[in-house]
């Protein structure tokens, strides 16, 4: 697993502004074979950013931030892991709707991982990081 070092508070909201766009195109593309195997694609990144090495982060870091200088906020990265689990999660729920046959539910998990990525590009307010916290309140 990647280190635990804070990651700059704006990495995340560019991984979820692009996965926004990707989701959105995944919905218009439909449950044929270019939505699937873009949607495949993104479950990929989600699995890679639960882990720690989103191409997303990458991105940010190599084109993004040094356009923008250096953040004054950082957060812990586990909640943002946990999220891109829960992105892992519906993407595969997704993929599993669309191979079984299961339009709405290809549908379904589509649009609630865009609209979770909608929200913290748009309002920084991220779902899964909400879900982590309240997982750690109640089990701790």
């Amino acid at each position: 697993m990647a280190d635990l070092a804070p990651v700059d508070v704006r990495a995340p909201r560019f991984g979820a502004g692009v996965t926004t766009v990707v989701l959105a195109l995944v919905l218009v593309l439909g449950a044929g074979a270019a939505g699937v195997t873009l949607l495949a694609v993104q479950a990929a990144v989600f699995a890679l950013g639960a882990v720690g090495r989103s191409p997303y982060a990458w991105l940010f870091a190599r084109l993004v931030r040094p356009r923008l200088g250096p953040t004054r906020q950082t957060e812990d990265p586990r909640p943002p892991r946990f999220a891109q689990a829960v992105g892992l999660a519906f993407a595969l729920l997704g993929l599993a709707g669309a191979l079984a046959g299961v339009t709405w539910l290809f549908l379904l998990a589509v649009a609630a991982a865009l609209v979770a990525a909608f929200l913290n590009a748009a309002f920084a307010f991220c779902l899964g990081c909400e879900m982590y916290l309240l997982l750690k309140r109640v089990t701790a």
